[in-house]
Protein backbone atom coordinates (compact mmCIF):
# COMPACT_ATOMS: atom_id res chain seq x y z
CA UNK A 1 0.00 0.00 0.00
CA UNK A 2 1.39 3.38 -0.92
CA UNK A 3 2.33 5.90 1.29
CA UNK A 4 -0.04 8.52 1.64
CA UNK A 5 1.19 12.32 1.34
CA UNK A 6 0.54 14.78 4.35
CA UNK A 7 -1.40 17.41 3.23
CA UNK A 8 -0.25 20.01 6.49
CA UNK A 9 3.16 19.86 4.61
CA UNK A 10 3.99 21.95 1.43
CA UNK A 11 4.79 19.32 -1.86
CA UNK A 12 8.02 19.77 -2.13
CA UNK A 13 10.86 22.18 -0.34
CA UNK A 14 10.99 26.02 -1.19
CA UNK A 15 14.24 27.85 -1.82
CA UNK A 16 14.58 31.28 -0.55
CA UNK A 17 15.87 33.89 -1.50
CA UNK A 18 19.21 33.39 0.44
CA UNK A 19 21.04 30.31 0.84
CA UNK A 20 21.21 28.12 3.38
CA UNK A 21 23.89 26.95 5.08
CA UNK A 22 24.06 24.20 7.78
CA UNK A 23 26.60 25.39 11.20
CA UNK A 24 27.54 22.65 13.50
CA UNK A 25 25.46 23.33 16.89
CA UNK A 26 29.30 22.83 18.71
CA UNK A 27 31.36 25.41 16.21
CA UNK A 28 28.99 28.26 17.03
CA UNK A 29 29.11 26.94 20.57
CA UNK A 30 33.34 27.40 20.77
CA UNK A 31 32.91 30.55 19.22
CA UNK A 32 30.07 32.06 21.34
CA UNK A 33 32.40 30.97 24.27
CA UNK A 34 35.42 32.29 23.21
CA UNK A 35 33.79 35.60 22.18
CA UNK A 36 31.86 35.59 25.89
CA UNK A 37 35.14 34.48 27.30
CA UNK A 38 36.88 38.00 25.81
CA UNK A 39 34.23 40.17 26.77
CA UNK A 40 35.15 39.19 30.54
CA UNK A 41 38.36 40.02 30.27
CA UNK A 42 40.15 43.60 30.98
CA UNK A 43 41.73 43.79 27.68
CA UNK A 44 38.17 43.65 26.13
CA UNK A 45 37.17 46.93 29.03
CA UNK A 46 40.88 48.29 27.80
CA UNK A 47 40.28 48.06 24.06
CA UNK A 48 36.71 49.41 24.60
CA UNK A 49 37.76 52.33 26.12
CA UNK A 50 40.27 53.18 24.01
CA UNK A 51 38.06 53.08 20.92
CA UNK A 52 35.09 55.10 22.84
CA UNK A 53 38.07 57.43 23.36
CA UNK A 54 39.48 57.91 19.88
CA UNK A 55 35.80 57.71 18.48
CA UNK A 56 35.09 60.58 20.84
CA UNK A 57 38.29 62.41 20.35
CA UNK A 58 37.98 62.57 16.39
CA UNK A 59 34.23 63.66 16.49
CA UNK A 60 35.29 66.68 18.98
CA UNK A 61 38.63 67.49 17.84
CA UNK A 62 39.66 66.40 14.39
CA UNK A 63 38.94 68.11 11.39
CA UNK A 64 35.41 69.55 10.81
CA UNK A 65 34.41 67.98 7.57
CA UNK A 66 35.49 64.91 8.40
CA UNK A 67 33.52 64.37 11.67
CA UNK A 68 30.97 61.42 11.12
CA UNK A 69 29.07 61.93 14.81
CA UNK A 70 28.49 65.04 15.96
CA UNK A 71 28.71 66.09 19.30
CA UNK A 72 25.63 67.90 19.17
CA UNK A 73 23.41 65.09 18.77
CA UNK A 74 24.67 63.36 22.01
CA UNK A 75 27.38 60.97 19.61
CA UNK A 76 23.99 59.08 18.65
CA UNK A 77 25.97 56.83 16.09
CA UNK A 78 28.78 56.12 19.39
CA UNK A 79 25.55 55.28 21.06
CA UNK A 80 24.21 53.02 18.40
CA UNK A 81 27.37 50.89 18.13
CA UNK A 82 27.39 49.94 21.78
CA UNK A 83 24.31 49.44 22.00
CA UNK A 84 24.43 46.90 18.52
CA UNK A 85 27.66 45.76 20.44
CA UNK A 86 25.45 45.14 23.40
CA UNK A 87 22.90 43.57 21.84
CA UNK A 88 25.02 40.56 20.09
CA UNK A 89 27.07 40.35 23.47
CA UNK A 90 24.17 39.45 25.73
CA UNK A 91 23.03 36.53 23.79
CA UNK A 92 26.61 35.00 23.28
CA UNK A 93 27.26 35.04 27.28
CA UNK A 94 24.02 33.12 27.37
CA UNK A 95 25.06 30.22 24.39
CA UNK A 96 28.32 30.56 26.15
CA UNK A 97 26.72 29.95 30.19
CA UNK A 98 24.19 27.12 28.90
CA UNK A 99 27.16 25.27 27.43
CA UNK A 100 28.60 25.32 30.83
CA UNK A 101 26.14 24.81 32.07
CA UNK A 102 25.51 21.54 29.86
CA UNK A 103 29.63 20.96 31.13
CA UNK A 104 28.56 21.58 34.82
CA UNK A 105 25.68 18.86 34.44
CA UNK A 106 27.99 16.12 32.94
CA UNK A 107 30.72 16.68 34.96
CA UNK A 108 28.33 16.24 38.12
CA UNK A 109 27.17 12.80 36.55
CA UNK A 110 30.51 11.43 35.99
CA UNK A 111 31.63 12.81 39.64
CA UNK A 112 28.54 11.05 40.88
CA UNK A 113 29.10 7.54 38.76
CA UNK A 114 32.53 7.59 40.52
CA UNK A 115 31.31 7.83 44.22
CA UNK A 116 29.28 5.25 43.73
CA UNK A 117 32.36 2.87 42.16
CA UNK A 118 34.49 4.16 44.90
CA UNK A 119 31.15 3.56 47.22
CA UNK A 120 31.14 -0.07 45.83
CA UNK A 121 35.09 -0.33 45.54
CA UNK A 122 35.45 0.48 49.51
CA UNK A 123 32.67 -1.88 50.96
CA UNK A 124 33.84 -4.67 48.72
CA UNK A 125 37.49 -4.27 49.89
CA UNK A 126 35.00 -3.77 53.91
CA UNK A 127 33.98 -7.80 53.76
CA UNK A 128 37.26 -8.76 52.25
CA UNK A 129 38.44 -7.29 55.47
CA UNK A 130 36.01 -8.96 57.54
CA UNK A 131 36.44 -12.22 55.75
CA UNK A 132 40.84 -11.97 56.14
CA UNK A 133 39.67 -11.32 59.68
CA UNK A 134 37.29 -14.28 60.72
CA UNK A 135 40.10 -16.79 58.50
CA UNK A 136 42.86 -15.38 60.24
CA UNK A 137 40.38 -15.56 63.64
CA UNK A 138 40.87 -19.65 62.73
CA UNK A 139 44.00 -19.63 62.17
CA UNK A 140 47.28 -19.75 63.83
CA UNK A 141 49.50 -16.61 64.78
CA UNK A 142 53.29 -16.96 64.48
CA UNK A 143 53.49 -16.06 68.50
CA UNK A 144 50.29 -18.84 68.97
CA UNK A 145 52.69 -21.59 66.92
CA UNK A 146 55.82 -20.70 68.71
CA UNK A 147 54.40 -20.12 72.34
CA UNK A 148 53.00 -23.63 71.84
CA UNK A 149 56.59 -24.88 70.50
CA UNK A 150 57.95 -23.47 73.54
CA UNK A 151 55.03 -25.25 75.73
CA UNK A 152 56.47 -28.49 73.87
CA UNK A 153 60.38 -28.24 74.26
CA UNK A 154 59.93 -27.48 78.21
CA UNK A 155 58.02 -30.65 78.58
CA UNK A 156 60.43 -32.24 76.74
CA UNK A 157 63.24 -31.53 78.56
CA UNK A 158 60.97 -32.31 81.83
CA UNK A 159 60.44 -35.39 81.12
CA UNK A 160 64.69 -36.00 79.66
CA UNK A 161 65.85 -34.44 83.10
CA UNK A 162 65.67 -36.74 86.24
CA UNK A 163 63.91 -35.82 89.09
CA UNK A 164 66.03 -34.24 91.61
CA UNK A 165 65.01 -36.67 94.34
CA UNK A 166 66.30 -39.96 92.48
CA UNK A 167 70.15 -40.76 92.03
CA UNK A 168 71.57 -41.24 88.54
CA UNK A 169 71.88 -44.38 87.75
CA UNK A 170 75.13 -46.20 87.80
CA UNK A 171 76.59 -48.64 85.54
CA UNK A 172 78.34 -51.57 87.52
CA UNK A 173 82.02 -52.37 87.43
Amino acid sequence: MAERPRLDLPKEQRRGLLPRFEVEDDAVGRVSEGIARFLGTPRFIVYLTVFCAVWLAWNVWGPENLHFDSASNGFTALTLVLSLQASYAAPLILLAQNRQTDRDRVSSEQDRQQAARNLADTEYLAREMAALRLALGETATRDFVRGELRNLLEELSARDEPDAGEAPARGAG
